[in-house]
């Protein structure tokens, strides 16, 4: 399936500020025939750097007071791996990738640790494997009420677990706290995501199992197999699309992704399990 997509970010400065933005497709072995164009003004020379084997793409600018804008348009093809959930396993914690080991661990918005007799109790006799986490979907979908302004960037997945309301950066940070409070490697998404309405950056998750990344989403909100990977990390701290260090006035923010012309239309929500990435025997995304 091939997507055109990007985003229109605006601000005004009001002092020297450093940007770090992650906007950019990652560079996956799944995303073909990359076709992408950065549109700075005023014009500002910037550094760039793509975090090796995950793959994550950040650049930075210094920007002087005025306005900013920056846009980002690209064209690719997402190829997904699919396969039947109930062939996929949980991964016994002896035999994980050492570095699999910081998506077992609590993170700033993600204090697993203090979830982990709730995780028990609720879902400790989930199925195991890809339905198990499934099963932790759904039950986050039951219980937490998609809600605009109920969090902000400083929300952790346990303030939003209590109140019982989040957006999707919300829903993802419980998703991956119960993963991690029950020995199951999980890591933060940010995509375009295709059939999200109204358009936005989205944030999902994966778990490790069965030696391979694989894509949930808790809020139902987009087609699994339409999700197109910014970057990954421990948490939202570590991928936020834009990051000032300075004063700054946040303005319009603009997200597109349609099919590309003469792309067929995706067939509907997939039952399948949903990777868009090689086998990754490590915490790499090859």
């Amino acid at each position: 399936m091939r997507y055109t997509l990007g985003c229109d970010l605006s601000y005004e400065v009001k002092g020297p500020t450093v940007f770090i933005f992650n906007i950019e497709v990652a560079k996956l072995a799944r995303h073909h025939d990359l076709v992408e164009r950065l549109i700075i003004s005023p014009d500002h020379e910037h550094r760039i750097y793509t975090v090796p084997d995950i793959r994550n793409r950040y650049f930075s600018i210094d920007a002087q007071p005025g306005p900013l804008n920056v846009r980002y348009e690209a064209d690719v093809t997402l190829d997904v791996f699919r396969t039947n959930p109930d062939s996929i396993h949980e991964t016994p914690l002896n035999a994980l990738p050492l570095d699999i080991m910081p998506f077992l661990l609590p993170s700033r918005f993600v204090p697993s640790d203090r979830l982990a007799a709730f995780a028990l109790r609720e879902f400790g006799d989930r199925p195991a494997g890809h339905n198990g986490v499934t099963a932790i979907c759904n039950w986050i979908y039951d219980n937490i009420d998609y809600q605009r302004g109920s969090s902000n960037e400083q929300t952790t997945g346990t303030e939003s677990l209590i109140k019982r309301a989040g957006v999707c950066r919300d829903f993802s940070h419980i998703g991956i706290a119960f993963c991690r409070a029950l020995n199951i490697p999980a890591r933060f998404v940010s995509c375009y995501a295709y059939g999200l309405e109204p358009r936005d950056f989205h944030a999902v998750f994966e778990a490790y199992l069965d030696g391979r990344w694989w894509l949930f989403d808790a809020t139902r909100q987009a087609n699994l197999d339409g999700l197109v990977r910014i970057g990954v990390g421990r948490d939202a701290a570590e991928i936020a699309f834009a990051s000032p260090f300075g004063q700054v006035e946040f303005g319009e923010v603009k997200i597109t992704i349609e099919h590309a012309d003469g792309s067929p239309e995706l067939p509907g929500r997939t039952t399948d399990a949903i990777s868009t990435e090689e086998p990754a025997p490590n915490a790499g995304a090859a």
